[in-house]
């Protein structure tokens, strides 16, 4: 499979995206018949709002164990954490890795690892800062819960953050979806939380750079202790 040039620059939009293209576009019109300076702005705004809610294809790893990152964006926190009450996983802290994305991030939501849909949980809240911890339990959140076909179960949190105002989820309890399948979207700046099941080693590190679809956060068949890194 070969790549072209123009798919490296012009990526597929999510269809929630459409009508925020419209608008931003619109109101490019009426700037450029107020000032045209103004005109050209609103045409850089138009574009970002195309690249906020790009939806890129991605080549996701199957190798049967992987979990793969939901979202991109950089790793903002790596620490034991109980999970949201509303999944059902209990009320022993899992190892949580949370991937902070930013305004310039794809914010298309993929599942890390094939499973069945066992809780679907919206809780409204606040609109803190999704880069700080107490954003876990205080902000508006989603939350998954999966079970894999061998019985094991994780989560994954959708967060809502500073500027985003509504959480996407495109799935249902009970649905069935493959690793790296798209299930939600978070509007302008968020986070991802991911609970790992029990005894499962992290294969990221606080700081890195994640890409959903295609970044292995971890693997259930490994035997690799939690992987240690540096800034190069």
């Amino acid at each position: 499979m070969s790549v072209s040039m123009l798919s490296t620059f012009v990526k597929p939009m999510h269809p929630e995206g459409r009508k925020f293209v419209a608008i931003f576009a619109g109101i490019t019109v009426l700037l450029f018949l107020i000032w045209e300076p103004l005109g050209w702005i609103g045409v850089g705004l138009t574009v970002w709002c195309y690249y906020f809610f790009r939806d890129p294809v991605r080549v996701t790893p199957t190798r049967p164990g992987l979990m793969i990152s939901p979202a991109d964006g950089v790793v903002s926190l790596l620490e034991p954490a109980v999970p949201p009450v509303e999944l059902g996983l209990g009320d022993q802290p899992m190892t949580r890795i949370s991937v902070f994305m930013s305004v310039f991030n794809c914010h298309v939501n993929r599942l890390p690892m094939a499973g069945r849909i066992t809780k679907v949980a919206y809780r409204p809240g606040k609109f803190l800062n999704a880069s700080l911890d107490k954003a876990s339990s205080d902000n508006e959140r989603n939350g998954l819960a999966v079970e894999t076909a061998e019985g094991v179960r994780y989560g994954v949190v959708q967060i809502a953050g500073l500027v985003a105002r509504r959480i996407l989820c495109e799935v249902r309890e009970g649905q069935e979806l493959m690793t790296g399948e798209r299930f939600g979207l978070i509007r302008f700046g968020s986070r991802l939380d991911i609970y790992l099941p029990e005894g499962v080693q992290p294969q990221v590190c606080i700081g890195q750079t994640m890409i959903a679809g295609e970044t292995v956060l971890a693997d259930l068949d490994g035997t690799e202790p939690a992987r240690a890194g540096g800034v190069r």
